[in-house]
């Protein structure tokens, strides 16, 4: 179990991070230091100064009341839908807009330009829409072929 601090939570929903000396920083906000290859590795408690207070090693080391803070402010922080399927685009010139099923449902995003997807590995993609969004394809062979043959035509 990670040692060495306490998290808790003060009256204006502010995390509050206790160190193992008794130093006391509010307002802390956890950090992954590895979103997409490592998100339960490497968490950096960042101060409202901008500097690290604490660093959770693994999050599934952490006491359960600990853990669920850290997850529910992640949760608050992080926004980026899985794209499960691409049901069509409006146009192969950009920008476009695309039809896609999310691991949170049915949406549409805009894509600006192809600049605007990055590869993440050899198989993944971070797709940035016009309201900067980010919609991760963890996979793309998990894709069906007629997504597949879609995004081809923009990477």
């Amino acid at each position: 179990m990670e040692t060495g601090f306490q998290l808790t939570r003060n009256a204006f929903g502010r995390l509050v991070l206790t160190t193992a000396a008794g130093d006391v920083c509010e307002g802390v906000v956890p950090v992954r230091a590895f979103p997409i290859a490592a998100p339960d590795e490497g968490i950096s408690l960042v101060g409202p100064d901008g500097h690290e207070a604490g660093w959770i090693e693994r999050l599934d080391r952490l006491p359960a009341p600990q853990r669920q803070l850290v997850e529910e402010e992640l949760g608050r922080r992080e926004f980026m839908p899985e794209i499960r399927r691409i049901r069509s685009v409006s146009s192969f010139a950009t920008p476009s807009t695309w039809q896609v099923d999310t691991d949170r449902g049915e949406t549409s995003l805009v894509l600006w330009g192809e600049e605007f997807i990055r590869r993440l590995g050899k198989s993944g993609l971070l797709i940035e829409d016009s309201h900067g969004i980010h919609f991760l394809v963890r996979d793309i062979g998990a894709l069906d072929a007629a997504s597949r043959k879609l995004l081809d035509r923009f990477l």
